[in-house]
């Protein structure tokens, strides 16, 4: 049952629950100001937030509350867009089963008698709050135009180049490490291409075995071998008219190459116990984890095969190339996963996306969103931390400046140019392009030896070109102190 206890509408309302409304407690909240509605149950204050967007909700805990009393309430105060104040009797909060609910799911809480400027305070300051959050929260991370989630420079030049591979028919060969996103970017282009509409059929070449492969792409017809009790079509052939993705293409063996390679230039298969082509009509797009130009150079796939597939290629940028889509990419994991936790959880915390930002995601986008998810059902607050995440520990070094870059990769630069040239200077300036005065200044001011370290110094003060400690010091090399 819900009510509503005061007529006059303040423009702050407060969701009540309670299994019966207390009128000493309606009258207090409207003297104060608030517009008090009444809910009996965790159903009905559901019901009413979604009608009216209520940013704070005050929770009355019976004082023999359960286990279930308290999962019912937690279904409805996980929702984001309202705070919750919640009343407890003297001495309730030193249960344990209550305490732990206040603290996932309570902004505040105050203590029996409540008719005070305490509760006033409470509801004021998660009203304030929400109505920050709310002014100022971000939009719920969604699914691009090409169904990805990523905003850089490097999924930009992507997308432009699944538009181009979707107006053509030409094959397709996408690379890229594992857990990139090399399905999505497939299906992408299918649903670009004329071919929208009609089927796309994705086969793990590495996920079958190689007997059972061939089968698999080109079917077979009833008692073509032991076991084959009824005609299959195969892979190939349901793609007919639509684009078939052949996923790890790197991992097909190599008797199989020979076939498929044939079906590319001719158009047509033959079932296994087949004994007739068949033409089929289908865009092929291919894609792998496996490096296939040295793949072919080690005669592990053909190169007919390669050039066949690889005449239009893409290559997914690995997550640790895409900076800020890593934040989008774990919100928008956040925001489908949510909800399998038992808390209610705000967002990610700080620490964590620095953390999320320095790891190195061999797993990539696959990894990331397991990640997130794992730490949805673990997180203990309302945030996810870095140590929810399980990231392990990083270690950056000290900060440095652009100045400290360019200062370490100009002497490194030096130091080489003289161990190719043996320490002679003259050789050494002409590789670098500088003129010997200023190889003279700049090895000064970076304090390297004109001479390799250790040196027994039997040329008497000369460098390996000749050069005198006199004619070093009209250069400025040698400080006054040495002399």
């Amino acid at each position: 049952m819900e009510m509503t206890f005061a007529s006059a509408d303040t423009g702050r309302t407060v969701l009540y629950v309670s299994s019966s409304p207390d009128q000493k407690l309606a009258d207090f909240l409207a003297a104060s100001g608030w517009h008090a509605v009444h809910a009996k149950n965790a159903a009905g204050a559901e019901r009413m937030i979604e009608r009216d967007n209520v940013k704070v909700g005050l929770v009355e805990l019976p004082e023999d509350c359960t286990t279930q009393q308290l999962s019912a309430l937690a279904a409805c105060m996980r929702r984001p867009e309202t705070n919750w104040v919640a009343q407890i009797a003297p001495g309730q909060a030193d249960n344990e089963l209550v305490s732990r609910f206040i603290l996932d799911y309570c902004f505040d809480f105050v203590t029996r008698p409540w008719l005070n400027e305490r509760l006033v305070f409470a509801l004021g300051h998660a009203h304030g709050l929400s109505s920050l959050r709310h002014g100022h929260v971000a939009p719920e991370p969604s699914l691009g135009r090409h169904g990805m989630v990523g905003q850089c420079e490097a999924m930009q030049q992507l997308y432009r180049r699944i538009d181009k591979c979707g107006a053509t028919e030409a094959p397709v060969f996408i690379a890229g490490e594992s857990g990139t996103g090399k399905e999505l970017t497939a299906l992408a282009i299918h649903e670009r291409s004329p071919r929208t509409g009609r089927q796309f059929v994705a086969i793990n070449c590495a996920a079958i075995p190689p007997s059972l492969l061939q089968a698999e792409l080109f079917g077979h017809e009833r008692g073509a071998f032991t076991g084959a009790l009824q005609r299959k079509i195969g892979r190939i052939e349901s793609a007919h008219e639509g684009t078939l993705f052949l996923d790890e293409i790197g991992d097909m063996p190599h008797e199989c190459q020979a076939v498929l390679l044939r079906f590319l230039q001719e158009g047509t298969i033959e079932r296994l116990g087949g004994n007739g082509p068949i033409h089929v009509d289908v865009r092929v797009i291919s894609a792998t984890h496996v490096d296939l130009d040295k793949a072919v150079e080690d005669g592990r796939f053909r190169a007919d095969l390669y050039h066949r597939l690889c005449v239009l290629r893409l290559v997914e940028p690995p997550l640790r190339e895409r900076g800020g889509d890593i934040k989008l990419l774990a919100n928008y994991a956040l925001s489908m996963y949510k909800q399998d936790g038992a808390r209610k959880l705000r967002g990610l915390s700080s620490d964590a996306i620095v953390a999320m930002s320095n790891y190195a995601w061999p797993g990539n986008v696959r990894e990331l969103i397991n990640c997130v998810r794992r730490a949805v059902v673990m997180s203990e607050g309302r945030f996810i931390t870095a140590n929810d995440l399980g990231l392990p520990a990083t270690d950056n070094g000290p900060a440095v400046t652009l100045a400290e870059i360019r200062s370490k990769a100009e002497k490194d630069a030096i130091e080489h140019a003289l161990q190719r040239h043996g320490y002679k200077l003259s050789e050494a300036a002409v590789e670098l392009g500088i003129s010997r005065a200023t190889l003279y200044r700049l090895m000064h001011a970076d304090r390297l030896h004109p001479e390799p370290s250790g040196g027994n110094g039997s040329n008497g003060g000369a460098d390996a070109d000749g050069d005198s400690e006199a004619e070093r010091r009209g250069h400025g090399l040698v400080s006054a102190a040495s002399v």
